[in-house]
């Protein structure tokens, strides 16, 4: 072909696009016309030149996780990661995944795994050893006979039966000369076992436990027995006497966050097969053992318990938002983090969390597990 054809052919199909481009053909297409977030550009190869189907828009995917996560305000990391491999790692408004954030109340969860690893090696005997024989230096000069009756799995599952440290309590139990003191000598609101009584105090007597039945502090143990499964704690608050906080104001990364929720989904080890945590104790933590009074959900061993469309969930919360959930049958683990200075439960927003989980994350992860069928 001679080159003055060649150009011939050129000018042909640049009209013929033009014509289509004014007609309304392209340039009027509101999947062309609307701005795409990045990475969603399409490619430059038509699909039915690719031999490929082109995607339903209105198929459950990752990135539609992402449009509806990045609409919820307080919300400012999220990772998803399914059978071992991170698909979603974003931060929205300027957040970043691999910076520390405060994890509030979701530390009770890697607190109880502390505990864990503590009775595997035998620092602790058992969820029934009495807290008396950590702690009887602490109780008060005339102590409830009841104090006696609290066990390590009392304090796990909030039932130790104590007046709570959370809630309106909270500043005046931080403000006292010595928070595990305090903590136990609050009047007994029930019998040790009884309902179950949300508080930091019960988690910070676990610290305490830690510390006295290993001679080292529960942050060395978190970075020494948990830095295997990729788990940093990067700051922690202690009270007057040095005790990490156990239960609250806890830094670490989000990616830290997801790789402590992913050791709970592979059954205790880590992504080179080394056991870090007993599959057993697994099992007893996501034991539902109580229920809470303010919103319903079933509790174990730091961990509640729930059911996300139609899936066993059992997950970790923080003051804010701070979120990490493990769907076991589909291989599934999420970590978020939010806005600390906000309520998360009064507000709604942790129920527009377990929407965003169980209405728009599951269906991505089941559609993704689940072959597409060839179409006839």
């Amino acid at each position: 072909m001679g080159r003055s054809t060649r150009l011939h052919l050129t000018n042909m199909i640049s009209k013929i696009a033009l014509a289509l481009a004014l007609s309304g053909g392209l340039l009027s297409s509101p999947a062309l016309a609307q701005e795409r977030p990045p990475g969603s550009e399409p490619s430059a190869v038509p699909a039915d030149a690719r031999g490929a189907v082109p995607p339903d828009p209105s198929a459950p995917s990752f990135e539609a996780v992402r449009i509806r996560a990045e609409a919820l305000e307080p919300l400012e990391t999220l990772l998803i990661a399914q059978g071992g491999e991170t698909l979603v790692d974003q931060g929205f408004r300027g957040n970043r995944t691999d910076r520390a954030t405060n994890i509030k109340s979701a530390s009770k969860s890697v607190v109880a795994a502390l505990v864990g690893i503590a009775i595997d090696k035998g620092a602790i005997k058992g969820t029934d050893q009495p807290i008396a024989d950590f702690l009887r230096a602490d109780f008060p000069a005339d102590p409830d006979p009841r104090l006696n009756q609290i066990t390590v799995g009392h304090l796990l599952s909030m039932q130790a039966g104590l007046e709570r440290t959370s809630g309106g309590n909270y500043g005046a139990w931080i403000a006292s000369r010595n928070w595990v003191r305090d903590a136990l000598r609050r009047p007994f609101v029930t019998d040790p076992g009884g309902p179950m009584l949300y508080s930091t105090g019960s988690t910070h007597l676990l610290s305490a436990i830690l510390t006295k039945a290993t001679g080292r502090s529960t942050l060395q143990l978190s970075r020494d027995w948990l830095g295997p499964a990729g788990v940093r704690v990067s700051d922690w608050e202690r009270d007057p006497q040095g005790i990490y906080l156990g239960g609250n104001q806890m830094a670490m990364t989000p990616r830290s966050l997801l790789a402590f929720g992913e050791l709970y989904r592979r059954g205790g080890v880590n992504v080179s097969g080394e056991r870090v945590l007993s599959e057993a104790w697994i099992e007893q933590s996501w034991t539902p053992r109580t229920t809470s009074r303010f919103h319903d959900g079933r509790y174990g061993y730091g961990w509640f318990i729930d059911r996300f469309a139609g899936h066993d969930g059992f997950y970790g919360w923080g003051y804010g938002g701070q979120m990490i959930y493990v769907i076991p049958d589909l291989q599934l683990t999420v970590a978020i983090t939010s806005d600390e200075g906000q309520p998360s439960a009064r507000s709604g927003y942790v129920a527009d969390l377990h929407r965003l989980v169980s209405e728009t994350i599951v269906p991505a992860a089941q559609a993704r597990l689940t072959p597409t069928p060839p179409k006839s």
